[in-house]
């Protein structure tokens, strides 16, 4: 069986992406100024999920990025991290573990609760999604202030993994999100605006 991946040429699914790959990418990304309140630049991924070529060649620009580091599982955040990290993790022929927010879950949870810019929020894992040990690697759609990420990367460890990734489409790097984020795991994004 032929699929598309057959067609992708390795070394242009390479991070750092060519400046080329990357600015035609990059115009894929709606920005939508003012959202979710005055001042912020909302880099809007939809249209670049819609986008059939595109969306194919971020997914497995991402796994092939994954693919290094030797998971045992991907994760994902909700709600744009499940748009991710289960492609991924199909292509990868891994499982996938969910990290949602309080309530939703329907066994028993782990939970970890981090601070925003105008309150908290709280995230939560099933207590057995992770094996003792597991090697995790960690997708969202975009890493800004990283203050969601880090709370994932605890609750992670809290539940007994070993996260040895964490991949983003997007990174807004004038915001130095990745300074909150485990030294120790492999931080890797397609896209960077400073």
């Amino acid at each position: 069986m032929t699929t598309r991946t057959d067609d992708l040429n390795k070394t242009e699914l390479a991070l750092p992406l060519k400046k080329e790959k990357a600015d035609w990418l990059s115009s894929k990304i709606r920005d939508i100024p003012d959202f979710p309140k005055p001042g912020i630049l909302f880099k809007d991924i939809t249209t670049l999920m819609k986008d059939a070529e595109a969306f194919h060649f971020t997914l497995h620009s991402m796994a092939q990025e994954t693919a290094k580091l030797k998971p045992d599982v991907i994760i994902g955040i909700e709600a744009r991290g499940f748009m991710l990290a289960p492609p991924i993790a199909d292509i990868l022929g891994l499982g996938f573990v969910p990290i949602r927010k309080p309530g939703k879950l329907p066994y028993k949870v782990e939970k970890v609760t981090y601070d925003l810019e105008y309150g908290s929020d709280s995230i939560e894992m099933h207590i057995d999604a992770i094996e003792k040990g597991q090697r995790v690697v960690l997708i969202d759609d975009l890493l800004a202030t990283g203050g969601t990420a880090a709370a994932a990367s605890q609750l992670i460890k809290k539940v007994g993994g070993d996260l040895v990734g964490i991949g983003f489409v997007v990174e807004l790097g004038f915001l130095n999100g990745r300074s909150k984020l485990d030294s120790k795991a492999d931080i890797f994004t397609l896209l960077t605006f400073e």
